[in-house]
């Protein structure tokens, strides 16, 4: 079943992070992408959803990580109810993809909590001083829908962002999985 985002408003600032990639085991934390845009997905390797979105998501990221935004993917899905979502399973979908950017599991599920992520694929696009510009979807494809997969919704608030403009004023919400959330860990904001 699909369900959509929670609400944050524009200009929040983006949590903190630590959390290890699943490629290379290196931790990766917030600070490290200090200065610039920076965006955060929150995706896994189960989802059809996300399956659905997935290369040209990793190819558009990819491209605007060769323009300066910082990138991470993070995964926060329990691992034991959907083992597709384990850290080696993530990585190779890292290197099927062809992700030029880190992987990060996040094994507690408070980064999660922390962005009030709710689906996956969940985008959060931040500018250079890490205040929340973009929350919402990648397109308006959908599984066993003819509409392409384009990216432009995620396209259009990176290049206004990168160009100094305003957030666009249309952000619909992600719609997607559910975060499969380990049991007795649901955020109350979830549902």
């Amino acid at each position: 079943m699909a369900i959509a985002n929670a609400e944050v408003p524009l200009g929040t600032p983006a949590p903190g992070f630590e959390l290890k990639d699943v490629r290379t085991g290196q931790r990766v934390r917030k600070e490290d992408f200090e200065g610039k845009p920076l965006l955060v997905i929150f995706m896994c390797n189960h989802c059809p959803y996300v399956r659905h979105v997935q290369d040209k998501l990793v190819e558009v990221a990819n491209r605007y990580q060769d323009r300066g935004v910082g990138v991470v993917a993070i995964s926060a899905n329990d691992p034991e109810a959907y083992p597709d979502d384990a850290p080696e399973e993530l990585a190779a979908q890292a290197e099927r993809l062809g992700m030029a950017f880190p992987y990060l599991f996040d094994e507690s599920q408070e980064v999660a909590k922390a962005y009030r992520a709710v689906t996956t694929p969940d985008l959060f696009l931040f500018d250079k001083d890490h205040r929340l510009f973009y929350r919402g979807r990648f397109d308006a494809a959908r599984p066993k829908q003819p509409t392409p997969v384009t990216g432009e919704d995620l396209i259009r608030a990176l290049e206004a962002l990168l160009a100094g403009e305003a957030p666009p004023e249309e952000q619909y919400p992600s719609v997607g999985c559910s975060i499969k959330w380990k049991p007795g860990n649901q955020p109350d904001y979830y549902g």
